[in-house]
């Protein structure tokens, strides 16, 4: 809680940690680190999450800007990765749930709880991330003095979700995860990005390509397999 003196020429009203906000706390909220409009925005937005997840975890989605199969004058018949490499990087291993669940497990930390089991994929994993996070909430804006950065996260995750599933597209490189392919020392594991303006990605570690839709999905897949293998070592 927030540090209270009687000195009156050294006082500080205490002020909402939220790094957008910063407004001075209500009398009434004066043993709170968050201010009750930034819980309740945020609460909102937490509530949106599954929604834009399901609109993004979807064929459509994923092709959006791909070529129609045998289009163009190759005529090849396989289409080539969307240029909004975004969805992938959202529902994808390192994505929205991997960002969601890190902030359960600084809750749980603080609270003295034991780590969340493994989930599944992203997908299996989302209602039970928004679960938790909406049930204690409220705990983490009265009790948990860095719930203002994670209000600023789940504000940044809601906003990239909605600008992608909005189709408001945005240049540049993004990450996709980690190289899952098995090397002679072990795993490659290094982390990948892709432009919006390829359809090609290359491991920086080992070299290996991914240029298609179907290469894709399989990148994804293997990424998926890696990490539950990972979390069943680490149980």
């Amino acid at each position: 809680m927030h540090d209270h003196t009687d000195d009156g020429a050294e006082y500080e009203w205490p002020v909402c940690v939220t790094p957008r906000c910063n407004r001075r706390l209500w009398v009434a909220e004066a043993d709170r680190w968050a201010c009750r409009p930034c819980e309740d925005v945020t609460a909102s937005r937490i509530a949106e999450l599954p929604a834009l997840f399901r609109r993004l975890d979807t064929t459509a989605a994923l092709m959006r800007g791909a070529r129609r199969p045998g289009a163009g004058s190759s005529g090849s018949r396989t289409p080539p990765i969307p240029p909004r490499l975004e969805v992938l990087t959202l529902v994808g291993p390192g994505g929205v749930a991997a960002r969601l669940s890190a902030i359960e497990d600084a809750w749980r930390q603080t609270l003295g709880w034991t780590v969340a089991s493994w989930r599944g994929s992203p997908a299996q994993a989302m209602p039970q991330l928004v679960a938790f996070l909406a049930n204690n909430l409220l705990w983490a804006c009265g009790s948990y003095e860095e719930v203002g950065q994670d209000i600023d996260e789940l504000r940044r995750l809601h906003g990239e979700m909605k600008a992608v599933a909005d189709d408001e597209r945005r240049p540049g490189r993004v990450q996709i995860g980690n190289c899952p392919v098995r090397v002679d020392d072990g795993l490659c594991w290094t982390p990948l990005t892709a432009s919006a303006a390829s359809h090609r990605v290359r491991c920086g570690g080992c070299g290996t390509r991914w240029e298609t839709i179907g290469e894709w999905r399989e990148l994804r897949a293997a990424q998926e397999q890696v990490l539950s293998e990972l979390a069943g070592v680490a149980a």
